[in-house]
C-alpha cells in the first residue's frame, strides 16, 4: 500500500565529518590568497606567486589528504591548449584533480572550484587578485570534501576538482567534461562551487541562512525530439539537474544549524556562467552553488577604495562560519549519492484511461530495491513514495493523468540514488 513520503523519509543526521572547520577553510583561503594573483595567464614557474604555483600547493593539499588515508586518493593533472577571445595566443589550461576510487571507477561524482582569479581587466594577469571569494571559496570546500568524504569508501568514484581557465572562458570545466565523455564515464552528479564565502551584499544587506542553487530545466543537450518530449510529459521541473538540486535542498534540511538551499529554477545567475555548464551541455546532471547574495564591490575588482567604498575580492570580506555550512551541503550530498547505485535508467509508466499506473525501469546493479515517488501535478515536490523490488509495480488508483512519477534505486543501507522522471513505457 503506498506511504506518504514523511512516514518513511525522515531527514538522516548529518555526520559528524560533515561540518567543517571554519578556522581549517580559512586558513586554504589565505594560503590561495598569498599567491597574489591566480590569473590564468599569469607566471607557472615562480615558487610564491601566479596560477602555476597556487596548482601546486593544489596538488599537495590533495596529497597530504590522501597520505592521511593510505593513498585513498590519485592525485593528477590534466591539460590542454586552449585559444579564444579571452586566450588570444593560446595557454595551457591545468586541472587539479583528486580521484577517490568507489567500486565503480566508471560512476563519477565531481565536486569542484576553479583556481584561477582576476581583477577589473580579464586580461590584466599581473595585477594583485585576491580572488577571496571568486574563488577560493570553492577550492576550499573541494578540500573540507576530500578530507571528510576521504575517511569513507564509498559505490562511486568521487572526482576532486580544481579548475583553471573558469575566468578566461570555463575552459577548465570544458576540460573535464570533455574527459569525462571521452573515458566513458558515468557522471551521477557534478557539484560546482563557485562564489560560496561571504553574506553581506553590496547593499549591506546580510543573508546568512540560504545558499543559491541553481539547476537547468529544459535540458541543454537534449535535442528537438527530446525537449518536445520533456514538454509534452510536463518535464520541465524534473530534469537529472533539478532533481540533483531538490536532492540537495533535501539533504540540507537534515544538517542541525546548516543553511536552506534556494533552488534557483536557472542554469545560473542571469546572464552569466560557470563550469558546470560544460557539463549540462553534455547531458550531465550538474548544479552551481552560490551565496544568498552577492557582493559585486568584491568581484573582478582592481584591490582599491574609492569613494569610501573598499573594492576588490579580499578576505575581510569572507564569512567562514557561513562557507564551512555551504560545504557542508557538499559534503552530505556527495556522501549519499556516492552511497547509493546508479540512477535509474529507461523509467517508463502507462495508465491511459485508467484509474492505475503501470510503473517500469531497467534494472541498476547494487539496487537493493527502488523507491517509487509520485506528486500531483499541481505540485513540484514529491509527496508520495513506495519501496518495491523487481523493476516493475502498479500504483493502484494513482491516475496517470494527474500525477508525475519517478523512480530511484536503493542502497542496502537506504542511500538513494536521483529520481529518474517517467516517460511514456516502451512499447513492446
Amino acid at each position: 500500500m503506498p506511504i506518504l513520503l514523511p512516514l518513511i523519509l525522515a531527514a538522516a543526521p548529518a555526520h559528524a565529518a560533515d561540518i567543517p572547520s571554519p578556522e581549517r577553510m580559512k586558513a586554504d583561503v589565505t594560503a590561495l590568497v598569498g599567491f597574489g594573483t591566480r590569473h590564468t595567464l599569469s607566471v607557472t614557474d615562480d615558487p610564491k606567486r601566479g596560477i602555476g604555483a597556487a596548482r601546486h600547493w593544489a596538488a599537495d593539499q590533495l596529497n597530504a589528504i590522501s597520505g592521511a588515508c593510505g593513498g585513498c586518493i590519485t592525485v593528477a593533472n590534466i591539460g590542454r591548449t586552449f585559444t579564444g577571445p579571452r586566450i588570444p595566443n593560446g595557454v595551457e589550461v591545468v586541472d587539479v584533480l583528486g580521484f577517490q576510487q568507489g567500486e565503480d571507477p566508471k560512476r563519477v561524482i565531481i565536486v569542484g572550484g576553479h583556481i584561477d582569479s582576476m581583477v577589473g581587466d580579464v586580461m590584466d594577469a599581473k595585477a594583485d587578485a585576491p580572488g577571496a571569494n571568486d574563488d577560493a571559496s570553492g577550492v576550499s570546500v573541494v578540500l573540507a570534501a576530500a578530507r571528510a568524504l576521504s575517511k569513507q569508501k564509498f559505490k562511486a568514484t568521487i572526482v576532486y576538482a580544481i579548475f583553471s581557465g573558469e575566468e578566461q572562458g570555463l575552459y577548465g570545466g570544458t576540460l573535464l567534461a570533455d574527459t569525462a565523455k571521452e573515458k566513458g564515464w558515468t557522471v551521477s552528479a557534478m557539484l560546482n562551487n563557485d562564489i560560496v564565502g561571504n553574506s553581506v551584499s553590496s547593499d549591506g544587506t546580510r543573508v546568512a541562512d540560504r545558499v543559491r542553487v541553481f539547476s537547468e530545466g529544459i535540458r541543454e543537450a537534449a535535442d528537438d525530439k527530446a525537449t518536445a518530449l520533456q514538454r509534452a510529459i510536463g518535464g520541465e521541473d524534473d530534469s537529472p539537474s533539478r532533481e540533483l538540486a531538490k536532492t540537495a535542498d533535501d539533504i540540507a534540511k537534515g544538517i542541525p544549524g546548516g543553511l536552506d538551499v534556494f533552488v534557483d529554477r536557472r542554469p545560473d545567475r542571469f546572464g552569466r556562467g560557470g563550469d558546470h555548464e560544460p557539463f549540462l551541455e553534455r547531458g550531465y546532471p550538474a548544479i552551481r552553488f552560490t551565496v544568498g547574495t552577492e557582493n559585486w564591490t568584491g568581484q573582478h575588482q582592481y584591490v582599491r577604495t574609492e569613494g569610501g567604498v573598499a573594492y576588490g575580492d579580499t578576505i575581510d570580506k569572507m564569512d567562514f562560519a557561513y562557507l564551512a555550512k555551504v560545504a557542508a551541503i557538499n559534503i552530505a550530498t556527495i556522501r549519499r549519492l556516492a552511497a547509493a547505485p546508479a540512477a535509474p535508467e529507461g523509467v517508463g509508466m502507462s495508465g491511459a484511461l485508467s484509474h492505475d499506473t503501470t510503473v517500469t525501469w531497467q534494472a541498476v546493479p547494487g539496487a537493493a530495491k527502488y523507491r517509487i515517488r509520485w506528486r500531483r501535478t499541481d505540485m513540484q515536490d514529491w509527496t508520495n513514495a513506495e519501496d518495491v523490488t523487481g523493476t516493475q509495480t502498479v500504483l493502484k488508483s494513482v491516475p496517470i493523468d494527474d500525477n508525475f512519477i519517478g523512480v530511484s534505486a536503493l542502497a542496502a543501507d537506504g542511500s538513494e540514488s536521483l529520481v529518474t522522471f517517467a516517460g511514456p513505457a516502451p512499447r513492446r
